[in-house]
């Protein structure tokens, strides 16, 4: 049973650039913790936004490693910004003060992230290895609004929080968040070692979901999403998505620190290096990337009336339990 990707963009719409693995925590569930490569010179990151320019990439997304650590990121985001690009940024926050929101203010980051997983101080520093953590990241927050930066917050769902992720909310409020990325659990990294400790069974993930979009359908005040496909197999589940099933390789690419390109983060396998490849050759047919946008419905997928909408679930969730691209997401309740 193949699904066909039925329009194909003549480029992504983003890419997550992972400009260094370098972090100064040590998050549990984190992909990229034990990861090293080779860093690029400012001459060679500028070079990499010229190709983003021509092939018409509207947004960068800066993550990590933590991105507050590379002394080239503001260089680098003011330099795609007057390309003409929009770049946002995710961070732990550790770094963010008064100070580093004004620079993040002049070099036109349309917005930023802030990692908070839990609304209790302690909940959230023990998740992330790092004491004092909550409070710097809370504190961020703050001077993001003071510089007149947008911010968002990004949790991610599991043990500690998913019982209680309507106090993430008031959080938000609490510090004038406009949008919560309540994200799923990838089982990547760090996250595949610390999964039964973690990650929630599938009637458990199927239970939140069915909440979490009750509250959303109700909540006026903020903008709440998900970025996990296996949603779209509940009944009624109306998605505007671009695209049906994981949007990894479809409307976005991930680059390493050294240039080379994965579907996304959470997927390490290597298409090809933005700086010595034709991007528009591997983007149209690697064949990496054509296997995730045609999809093989197998196992328990084979037959399923959901698959049409969710295509197995998340790619890297599947990938990363079990090495194939198209086997069914671990995560699903069916």
């Amino acid at each position: 049973m193949q699904n066909p990707l039925t329009e194909q963009f003549s480029a992504p719409l983003t890419f997550n650039w992972t400009l260094s693995y370098r972090c100064n925590f040590v998050c549990s569930h984190c992909y990229s913790r034990d990861e090293q490569c080779a860093e690029l010179s400012t001459a060679e990151l500028k070079q990499i936004v010229d190709r983003l320019v021509v092939h018409q990439v509207p947004f960068i997304n800066f993550g990590g490693g933590e991105p507050l650590l590379c002394d080239h990121l503001f260089e680098i985001a003011q330099y795609a910004r007057d390309k003409g690009l929009n770049v946002s940024m995710n961070t732990n926050g550790w770094l963010l003060d008064e100070t580093a929101a004004g620079r993040i203010k002049d070099a036109g980051f349309r917005s930023v992230g802030l990692s908070i997983d839990s609304a209790e101080a302690a909940l959230h520093d023990d998740f992330r290895n790092q004491p004092g953590s909550w409070h710097k990241a809370v504190a961020a927050l703050d001077a993001l609004t003071q510089a007149g930066v947008r911010s968002t917050m990004s949790s991610v769902i599991s043990r500690i929080n998913y019982r209680n992720f309507h106090q993430l909310l008031d959080l938000a409020r609490q510090h004038k968040v406009s949008q919560v990325y309540l994200h799923n659990f990838k089982c990547s990294g760090r996250g595949f070692k610390n999964r039964e400790d973690l990650d929630l069974n599938p009637q458990e993930w199927k239970d939140f979901y069915l909440e979490a979009l009750q509250v959303k359908e109700t909540t006026k005040d903020l903008l709440l999403s998900f970025d996990d496909p296996v949603i779209a197999s509940l009944p009624g589940y109306v998605d505007n998505s671009l695209v049906k099933g994981s949007s990894c390789g479809k409307l976005s690419l991930h680059l390493r620190p050294n240039g080379d390109m994965t579907p996304c983060g959470f997927i390490p396998l290597v298409v090809g290096n933005i700086l010595r490849d034709d991007f528009e050759e591997v983007w149209y047919n690697s064949p990496i990337l054509n296997k995730m946008r045609n999809k093989e419905a197998k196992g328990k997928c084979q037959g399923c009336g959901a698959y049409e909408e969710c295509l197995g679930g998340c790619t890297a969730r599947a990938f990363a339990t079990t090495g194939d691209l198209s086997q069914p997401d671990p995560h699903c309740w069916k």
